[in-house]
């Protein structure tokens, strides 16, 4: 895909690179064997969506909002964050490669989906992965549309106070863009130069309302010079670009204070397994988008340039369904939590 690299806001600071015609240098930071890594991860995550999705049509995943299209944006993000090794994220419910690639097994995973005890985030007394999950600096406390913005820009206000040096990445769809609590986090955290990186997961659609009935502007990146700070539109099925476009964003969030990056995904999936998109989206325009797929897409660059081999490629898609298999028999043996327990954790 080729990279977009649009700015808008009072502060140009963080220029997105342009696309190189030489294909072999990687950007600054980037390893081939970090690339040969994420293109695991890409494999085993995608396995596992695909795995949790057939669990709910047999019943036993009561609910699952899929990440199938928004691999790219998570991972070259979370490598981006990895890199810098200071930053704590805020993602939101469609965020499972973010949260895979940051650590969480494929068996904490499917505990969490299936409501069984051992789930890491909140014990299985929450929506799939919503909780906390402190050692590997990660929140999302909240399933409300939004929520998660308010409660990174008091973390980040937090860190400014504290003299630390820890830069809070915020994820969000388009559609959480159209509620107040972005306003009122955007706004506040620019009045006070927070070191927050906001990022939003632009699919096109907040459940079954398109873009163009959400906004009358074409980028949620344009808002940002309301704010006055910098906005970026970045290709979000390019995961290089992704990395890039956070590596940049988040050293102007230490240096300088808020920025926001968009990042152009697509939803291949319903909105939730409760959703029927063939309601309300063109199957044909669905269908063209596949071709940018960045679960097929990056393995076959990444082929392409010689970084991955085939025999690599075979034995990663081996083994993510053999993890993805022992994740399922684990978590359906697995017990549900003690009914006692009901209370624990809750101020009554």
């Amino acid at each position: 895909m080729t990279q977009q690299a649009n700015a808008t806001g009072a502060d140009s600071a963080i220029a997105i690179a342009q696309p190189n015609p030489d294909p072999s240098p990687l950007p600054d930071g980037l390893t081939a064997a970090d690339l040969v890594e994420v293109c695991r991860q890409i494999i085993l995550v995608r396995a596992m969506d695909e795995r949790i999705w057939m669990m709910n049509r047999q019943g036993k995943v009561p609910i699952a909002a899929s990440s199938q299209g928004h691999e790219a944006a998570e991972l070259g993000s979370l490598l981006a964050a990895q890199k810098d090794g200071d930053c704590f994220l805020f993602p939101y419910y469609r965020d499972l490669a973010l949260k895979m690639a940051a650590g969480l097994t494929p068996r904490q995973v499917m505990l969490s989906f299936m409501g069984k005890e051992g789930d890491p985030y909140s014990g299985a007394r929450q929506f799939p992965l919503q909780g906390a999950d402190l050692p590997r600096r990660i929140i999302q406390i909240s399933n409300v549309v939004a929520a998660g913005l308010t409660q990174s820009v008091g973390y980040a206000l937090g860190c400014k106070m504290l003299g630390d040096d820890t830069v809070t990445i915020c994820y969000f769809g388009d559609g959480a863009a159209s509620q107040g609590e972005t306003h009122e986090a955007m706004n506040f955290a620019a009045i006070h130069r927070l070191p927050v990186l906001f990022i939003c997961e632009n699919n096109k659609y907040a459940i079954s309302t398109p873009q163009e009935a959400q906004m009358a502007v074409s980028d949620v990146a344009a808002r940002a010079e309301g704010y006055g700070f910098p906005g970026f539109v970045i290709d979000g099925l390019d995961l290089i670009a992704c990395y890039e476009a956070t590596r940049r964003g988040i050293d102007h969030a230490r240096r300088t204070g808020p920025a926001l990056v968009e990042m152009k995904v697509e939803r291949f999936m319903p909105h939730t397994t409760d959703d029927d998109d063939r309601r309300y989206r063109d199957r044909e325009a669905l269908d063209a988008a596949r071709q940018y797929d960045p679960a097929a897409v990056f393995p076959a660059q990444m082929l392409e340039r010689g970084i991955l081999t085939p025999p690599q490629l075979d034995e990663f898609r081996a083994d993510a369904q053999r993890q993805v298999n022992d994740a399922t028999d684990f978590a359906d043996a697995a017990a549900p939590p003690d009914a006692a327990t009901i209370y624990d954790h809750l101020y009554i």
